[in-house]
């Protein structure tokens, strides 16, 4: 052993962290990089309007520009209310540009909820689209009856023809007018601060605020890239809104390749087939009730090449995932959350697996996959004693996340802030297995599981085997009370067609692929609820299912 006297490790001596050699990280800089190497590649269409990089990047200046002088800096927050148009994917950008804090709010909420989330968020400054005048009107006279104010810019999109009025001192053009197209923009100076602020589905209770800082926004941007093989110039229809999860961090991705956004008002299979179709997309992103939009309008689609498509939200049957297949689109399955920017696991795929009939292929393909490149760590375990579960695809724990794509925290509530990162790890409360390569795959939400005299049913589970009947459309699973059993499975069908079905013959068809302990008690027929962000309402089927019983 050495007597020589302690020394100051080298590494350590002369080797600052300098302006020099580092900057922090912000997806601002997808932009700025993407004027200067694409300046006439086109970044957006809209219709019949589409702006060049170069333009692109002007607008953003000017509404960060336009924004300072009403006072918006570090700090400060700016609600958008608006659908997938080029104001919202501008505001991505021009908000953050001026230090502060975009809360992109969304559009299916009520009023009450609205002005909720405008108060707590403490919106200086509210962007709409006049469609929503409706809604935003009367959330407005909720603010003001609590004594707080804000300045209101109207968007008048020439796409939209439908009713609604405007409610602001200027309109979004005019506004953009005021900016100043060379405005000396704002760069972090910490990477750790806010860049945008996200509110939960709030199915119980008023919803949590998730805040987004400017590394997480960074670095899950450029997961999507390595996680979706994206190469330079796509074509990226907007099918995801923008409002949910910033559009999984869509609008700083394609930045960083010089990619196309698309914007899409309206959601609608016929939309969604033209302009795949005239604008010859690259990639799309949505929830499993969009690809089943395309299956059931599939004589509609004729496809010369591969177009791809990125689907999260609830875990997509396989039977839908092999629609897809079948008529061109190639999926790519991911999972995330509000607290971790959107899709943080992938469903990396072996090449190796392409060789297997379609059937085995879906499956695989349905499960949730391992972590997104940056995301440091993925566990499932047993939340009270923190144990790895094993993996052997049976034993169902929580799955648990940790890393730089975490948000900062909810909002002015450090107690669920707290909670959701007891020991070390963010909570998801979603339930899981862990297949012996890896990969986990979702069973069900933690507060979904159905136990049914002591065994653990998986309402996934029920629900792949029921989209695989031909006529049904989607389905639902809840737990209804059972005196003998505890809880017995309740199944709630929306069917493609009106058809002769009954409930036995769905019972019948469950038998053959399910225990007998899993096969629904009761089946009802219609409409699924659904929250504001497309999810089924499991809350309400519940309630109905306990007035069944």
């Amino acid at each position: 052993m050495s007597n020589a006297p302690f020394l100051t490790n080298p590494y350590d001596c002369n080797l600052d962290q300098v302006e020099a050699n580092f900057a922090p990280l912000t997806p601002l800089s997808f932009l700025q990089r993407a004027e200067k190497v694409y300046p006439k590649r086109v970044a957006w269409v809209h219709g019949d309007q589409q702006s060049t990089y170069t333009e692109f990047a002007e607008r953003c200046r000017r509404l960060a520009s336009a924004l300072a002088k009403l006072g918006i800096g570090r700090g400060d927050t700016v609600a958008i209310m608006a659908s997938n148009v080029p104001p919202m994917l501008e505001a991505h950008y021009g908000v953050p540009l001026t230090g502060g804090v975009l809360n992109a709010l969304n559009i299916r909420l009520e009023p009450s909820t609205i002005a909720f989330i405008l108060e707590h968020g403490e919106a200086k400054v509210l962007i709409t689209d006049r469609e929503f005048s409706a809604t935003i009107q009367p959330a407005l006279e909720l603010l003001r009856k609590s004594g707080r104010s804000l300045t209101v810019i109207d968007i008048d999109d020439p796409q939209y023809q439908g009713p609604g009025h405007r409610l602001g001192e200027m309109d979004y053009e005019t506004f953009l007018k005021s900016g100043d197209p060379d405005y000396h923009t704002v760069v972090p100076s910490n990477e750790w601060d806010a860049i945008a602020l996200n509110y939960t589905s709030g199915t119980t209770g008023n919803p949590k605020a998730v805040v987004y800082h400017h590394r997480g926004a960074y670095l899950l941007a450029m997961g999507n890239l390595l996680a979706w093989n994206m190469t330079a110039a796509p074509v990226y229809l907007w099918t995801l809104p923008m409002f949910h999860c910033n559009g999984w961090c869509f609008p700083w991705t394609l930045s960083a390749v010089g990619g196309t956004h698309i914007c899409l008002r309206r959601v609608e299979a016929g939309a969604i087939i033209n302009a795949i179709k005239q604008h010859r997309v690259t990639h799309l992103c949505g929830a499993p009730i969009i690809l089943n939009l395309l299956i059931q309008s599939r004589e509609q689609i004729e496809l010369d090449r591969t177009v791809e498509v990125m689907t999260a939200a609830s875990a997509p049957p396989s039977s839908v995932i092999a629609g897809m297949e079948e008529i061109g689109f190639h999926v790519t399955h991911v999972y995330g959350l509000t607290e971790v920017y959107g899709p943080a696991t992938v469903c990396d795929w072996h090449p190796e697996w392409n060789d297997l009939p379609l059937e085995e292929r879906s499956r695989l393909k349905a499960r949730q996959g391992v972590n997104y490149a940056v995301l440091e760590g993925l566990m499932v375990a047993d939340p009270a004693t923190m144990q790895p579960c094993p993996a052997d695809g049976k034993t169902i724990g929580e799955v648990m996340m940790r890393g730089n794509i975490v948000m900062k925290g909810y909002l002015k509530n450090p107690e669920a802030t707290l909670e959701a990162f007891r020991d070390g790890w963010f909570h998801t409360g979603d339930l899981a297995v862990l297949h012996p390569d890896g990969y986990i795959e979702l069973k069900d939400r933690s507060k979904d599981i159905i136990i049914s005299g002591g065994e653990n049913i998986s309402t996934i589970e029920i629900e792949e085997v029921l989209s695989r009947h031909p006529a049904v459309l989607d389905s639902a699973v809840v737990a209804m009370p059972d005196e003998k059993w505890g809880e017995r499975p309740c199944a709630f069908i929306s069917l493609k067609s009106e058809t002769g079905l009954t409930s036995s013959d769905i019972i019948t068809f469950c038998r053959q692929h399910l225990g007998g302990f899993k096969i629904p008690k009761a089946v009802v027929f219609g409409p699924l609820p659904r929250t504001s962000t497309g999810k089924i309402q499991k809350t309400l089927l519940r309630e109905r299912a306990r007035e069944l019983q």
